[in-house]
């Protein structure tokens, strides 16, 4: 299972995306929805799919706490469009 850590008060979400890398993923709360902000891989590990693992890892708890999202980070916006299985999360 990945390492997932949320900080609500700072509004991120942290994945553990190889030993001892952590990606994250930043955001603005209002409503119910998570605006997408802002993602981060750490530069040695980009194109290695660890941004996946990241919006995977997220979008699951987010699925899981019933909430949905806006995506306004570049990465997130054509994560969303590419994988249709998680469009039920988008907020109207």
């Amino acid at each position: 299972m990945t390492a997932l850590k949320h900080d609500q008060s700072k509004q991120r979400y942290e994945v553990e995306v190889a030993p001892n890398y952590w990606a994250h993923l930043d955001y603005l709360e209002h409503n119910g929805a998570l605006t997408i902000t802002h993602t981060f891989v750490p530069d040695e590990l980009r194109g290695q799919g660890c941004g996946k693992t990241l919006m995977e890892t997220v979008l699951a708890d987010i699925e899981a706490n019933n909430l949905k999202v806006r995506p306004v980070c570049s990465y997130a916006v054509v994560y969303l469009e590419r994988h249709s299985q998680w469009q039920h999360l988008l907020a109207k």
